[in-house]
């Protein structure tokens, strides 16, 4: 019932206007990193609006929602996860951590990761000294699970942990994907005001490297 409430409250906050734009902003022709996905068309604030006064959903309606082929749907489930997350117990927050790892095929677009993966799987692993999962997850053929991987990270930087972030863009340096260079690159940006040697140190070894492939080729 309240999975239906939702889906009415999201649909009357609909604009074929918007949802038009997103269809192009969120690349979803065929061929695009977006392909298929379905826009209604609503605004980020106001699907906060309605995961607030949803939050208190339980994670089977949650699922039902990220099992949806409508965008928005699937943000509100992630937004509402969010919240969950941050209002709950340690053993709550574990349930939750291996919830969302269950269901990253559904977490299928930039927004949907960059809203979510470092509020549940960065935040989980933080006290963590096993984050095995996240160079599994760097090592996948699923591009949003690579990208989960490394914007879960921002949740260490912010806490001046760079080893994970490091380890994981040398990884990935090579990645041919315009997505996960962008969010190599942000990540990096992050550690730079934390830690400005930290990031030129790792710059300078990789561009050195790179000179040095570069150099081979020609030769």
């Amino acid at each position: 019932m309240l999975v239906k409430e939702i889906k009415k409250e999201l649909k009357l906050k609909s604009s074929k206007k918007r949802a038009e734009s997103s269809k192009w902003f969120f690349k979803t022709e065929k061929g695009q990193y977006g392909e298929g996905d379905i826009f209604i068309g609503i605004t980020v604030p106001e699907i906060r609006k309605i995961a607030e006064k949803y939050k208190s959903i339980n994670l089977i309606d949650i699922e039902e929602l990220l099992k949806s082929k409508i965008h928005e749907e699937r943000l509100i489930a992630l937004l509402i996860l969010v919240k969950k997350f941050e209002q709950s117990d340690n053993k709550e927050k574990e349930e939750i951590y291996k919830f969302y790892l269950k269901n990253t095929r559904t977490i299928n677009n930039w927004d949907l990761v960059d809203l979510s993966a470092h509020r549940i799987i960065g935040a989980y692993l933080l006290k963590e000294e096993n984050r095995k999962i996240l160079y599994k997850l760097t090592k996948s053929k699923n591009l949003w699970e690579k990208r989960i991987a490394i914007i879960s990270t921002l949740c260490f930087i912010k806490h001046k942990q760079f080893d994970d972030i490091l380890k994981i863009s040398e990884i990935l340096l090579d990645d041919r994907h315009d997505l996960i260079h962008k969010a190599v690159g942000w990540s990096l940006r992050e550690v730079g005001k934390k830690d400005l040697k930290a990031e030129e140190k790792f710059l300078r070894k990789h561009y050195k490297k790179n000179a040095e492939n570069n150099a081979k080729i020609r030769n």
